[in-house]
Formats: structure tokens, sequence, C-alpha cells
């Protein structure tokens, strides 16, 4: 069988999976197991259907980095629900999910699937790295946008997107993101920068929406060319958007290195992190067999463990 990386935005999967499946779901001690299931599921129906030989799990170590924050303060500050000075701020995270995860990395931990995560670096990095030196195809799987910016036909890395849900995902390549923003994904972090992600607390450059901040990149390339028209009497750039780019001039010196994933972390080597997907077998198959019954997970172990035995 072919190898091929898949590479998930952990997060945005046992988000989607909590948010997907009631919390009615629990185990004896009425601890809610709706995002331990939900997330084992996904693992199995997609590395079964899009043919991964090698997984990792991408972790946020830091979800919200201070140097990112020190860029730009706004940076995901509505999703702060504690502020811990010289630390990692606390994020707002339901309750029932917060209990969960421990029990997601010991599930991920038994079933042999890499977990990897980067001091003062968010998952997003960690995909961002992998997918930029991985000798193998790459699906990155997230409901993130932002990681539209790793799509490259070149060298087979893709995106599948699941903002629309497990039974609408997405395949998106350079051609994909071409048409929904007329940017080039090499361009994407240019074309956010402008536009902005209140999801992500970055303000974008008023007034500047998708369409103009696309017709921009088309006409002069990249942010930093656009800038530098901007700033000469015949660079053809309009007074009003010269005028709007000025006003958002310190944000527009700050936020690109804000939105670009970090592409050279020192990580692990796929061999090293144990990505390779195989079976699971003796004392750890028989530990997580008891904790699908122990949990209350359902046929969420069974079919991961079937998708796995797939690989032998």
């Amino acid at each position: 069988m072919p190898q091929r990386l898949m590479l998930l935005d952990t997060a945005s999967l046992y988000f989607r999976a909590f948010y997907g499946l009631p919390d009615t779901i629990r185990r004896p001690d009425g601890t809610p197991v709706n995002a331990v299931r939900g997330l084992l599921d996904m693992i199995a129906r997609l590395s079964t259907d899009y043919q991964a030989s090698h997984l990792v799990a991408c972790w946020d170590d830091d979800w919200r980095p201070q140097w990112r924050v020190d860029l730009v303060p706004t940076y995901k500050a509505h999703r702060v629900a504690r502020a811990v000075p010289g630390g990692t701020d606390v994020e707002v995270v339901p309750e029932g999910l917060e209990a969960q995860l421990p029990m997601i990395r010991r599930a991920l931990e038994l079933a042999g699937i890499a977990i990897v995560g980067a001091a003062g670096h968010e998952a997003d990095d960690v995909v961002g790295t992998y997918a930029s030196h991985a000798s193998l195809p790459v699906d990155v799987v997230t409901g993130d946008r932002d990681l539209f910016q790793v799509c490259d036909d070149a060298r087979g890395v893709r995106v599948i997107y699941t903002a629309r849900g497990m039974k609408n995902l997405e395949v998106i390549v350079e051609e994909t993101v071409v048409a929904k923003y007329k940017v080039l994904p090499q361009q994407y972090a240019d074309y956010a920068t402008l536009r902005g992600d209140a999801s992500d607390g970055l303000p974008g450059v008023a007034g500047i929406g998708e369409k103009t901040a696309a017709s921009l990149l088309l006409k002069y390339g990249t942010l930093e060319r656009l800038l530098e028209a901007a700033e000469a009497d015949d660079g053809g750039v309009s007074g009003p958007v010269r005028a709007k780019l000025s006003a958002a001039a310190a944000y527009l010196q700050a936020a690109p290195a804000v939105v670009r994933l970090v592409r050279d972390l020192n990580l692990p080597t796929l061999e090293q992190a144990g990505a390779l997907l195989q079976p699971v077998t003796g004392d750890r198959r028989s530990e997580l067999e008891q904790l699908a019954i122990d949990w209350n997970l359902g046929g969420s172990v069974r079919r991961l463990l079937a998708a796995l035995d797939r690989r032998a």
C-alpha cells in the first residue's frame, strides 16, 4: 500500500467531537466520554478512507503562545478563561471536554497513535513543520482555514476540511483555495492578515475585506510588495487603500508572523515519533479493550482497532 502521512489538528477534531455528540454519553462515574468516542471514530474512519500509513496527532502544547500575543495582543484574547502571568493562559474549554483530555491522550497512546507538540507553539506550527518537510504525500485534517496555506500540489500536500462535518468532508487543494478565495495557498497568510479573522482576534485592515484583499494580492503578489507599492508615488495603489494601509501600519508589521505557520520546528522524525500505523497487540490492546468497557466507549475502540489491524 502506498505511504501517506496524515496530520491531525487534534484540538479542532476533539472540539468537533464534543459538540457533535451528546454529552449524555458518560462513563459510570458520570464523566462525559463523547469527545473520546468521537475522536477515536474520526481517526478510524479518516485513516481508512484516506489510506494513511503514518499518522501524527498534532497537539497544542501552547494554544496561545506569548510571542504571538506580544505581536498582536488581541490574538485569541476572547478565548482566555484565565490569564497566567509568565505561563500559558487557560483557554475557555467546556468542563465536560476538559475532563476528557487525559482520557483522549491515554487512548491514543495505547493505540500507538503518535502525539507531537512543541513548547511555545500551537498544533498548527507542528502541522506546518511536518507538512513542509515530509517526504510522503500529506493529508492535513482540520476545520481551520489558516491551514490552507500548507496546500502544495507539487508535494502532494492537501487539507481534509471538516468544517461542514464528517459527512461532508472537503478535500482542499491549490485549485480549491483559488476558487474559494482568489488567492494561492502561499498567499493565504497575507490574505488572512489583510482581511482579518475574528475567530482568532485578528482585526485585519479596516475597510479591506475579502474581495479587496484578494484583488490587491492578485496585483502585487505579496503583502510586502503591496506595502512597498503603497509607499511609492508611482506604485499604483489608490489613495483610499494607501490611507487604510497606513492607518494599520503597526498591525501590518506585526501580524504576518502571527498568521504564518512556523515551518522549522525541531520535531522528532516520523520514525522517532512512532507515526507508522500498526496493529495494537499485547498488553496495550488488552488495556485499551478494558478501557472501552470501563469508560463506556461503545464500539469506538473496536472500530479503531479494526482500522489499525488492516495495517498488518
